[in-house]
């Protein structure tokens, strides 16, 4: 039989170990050998944690709603022009654009396999909800009738998907500027990735992205998680050790440094979070 295509991962979107067969002799040297095979396939292939299947371990394999969007403002997103760093497979992206109802959301990743991935997704739930929206006519002659105004705009109108390195390059059109980003579960792997160095470079960009007023919606993970993924390469090892600013202080940097006005905690609005949902999850306006 055959291995499954999409490996399973834990609450970090990291590949689970696997466990040794309990055989002996040779098999169970095999199993050790193939077990390390694949655990070093798993960390080669997501130094930035860019898990393939990252959302299917924490919403499970359909596109149920995630439960973040619970403690998310509709006046946050409405006919507003919105931001997704770090979008992986672009689920919440969409999610959020659909049920908000955005005026723009642009979703970037530094993996051009995970894009594809996006927009895959964007066209299956597209094609679902085009089968919801029509029905045939009472007469019988097949005639395809929209129940929502002919105005609504497609998701695909709506959501775009980009692959950007955005501490590094990425840089959108001068002058352009959005109402809300997101930055959920991503501080970790653009910390070990590029150091304290390429986390203020994130807060200050985003900061300069928005316009007054603005919304950056940020879910950090805690020094625990960054311990867990240092060695994913030896990059990350060495600057692991160079890290000064830890994620305890990262509200004092948004606010004193950065230059936010206000923050607020929606942590303790989560109801019912699945395993992978108990973290931090905080509003800064600019």
């Amino acid at each position: 039989m055959g291995t499954s295509e999409n490996p399973k991962v834990d609450e970090d979107g990291e590949p689970v170990k696997y466990k040794q067969n309990k055989g002996t002799g040779k098999e169970k040297f095999k199993a050790q050998q193939d077990g390390e095979k694949r655990k070093r396939k798993g960390k080669e292939h997501a130094p930035f944690g860019n898990y393939r299947n990252y959302y299917g371990y924490r919403l499970g394999q359909g596109f149920e709603e995630d439960p973040r969007l619970q403690v998310f403002r509709k006046e946050w997103f409405q006919d507003k022009d919105c931001l997704d760093i770090g979008c992986n497979s672009g689920l919440i992206t969409i999610h959020i654009a659909k049920k908000f109802q955005c005026k723009s959301m642009i979703g970037i990743d530094i993996d051009n396999d995970r894009i594809q991935d996006a927009y895959w997704t964007l066209r299956k739930i597209g094609k679902m909800e085009s089968s919801e929206q029509s029905h045939t006519s009472p007469d019988g002659e097949g005639q395809v009738l929209k129940s929502h105004s002919s105005s609504k705009r497609d998701l695909s109108e709506i959501v775009s998907f980009w692959k950007e390195n955005f501490v590094q390059n990425w840089d959108p059109h001068p002058g352009k500027f959005y109402d809300t980003v997101i930055c959920l579960s991503v501080t970790k792997w653009i910390h070990l990735n590029w150091g304290d160095d390429g986390l203020i470079t994130l807060f200050s960009k985003i900061w300069r992205l928005l316009q007054p007023g603005g919304i950056l919606v940020l879910e950090p993970q805690p020094w625990t998680s960054y311990e867990k993924n240092r060695k994913v390469s030896e990059a990350t090892a060495t600057i692991s050790r160079s890290i000064m600013f830890y994620p305890n202080i990262f509200q004092e940097l948004l606010l004193d440094k950065i230059g936010f006005r206000t923050v607020e905690d929606l942590t303790s609005n989560l109801s019912g979070p699945k395993t992978g949902f108990n973290r931090p999850m905080l509003a800064f306006r600019k």
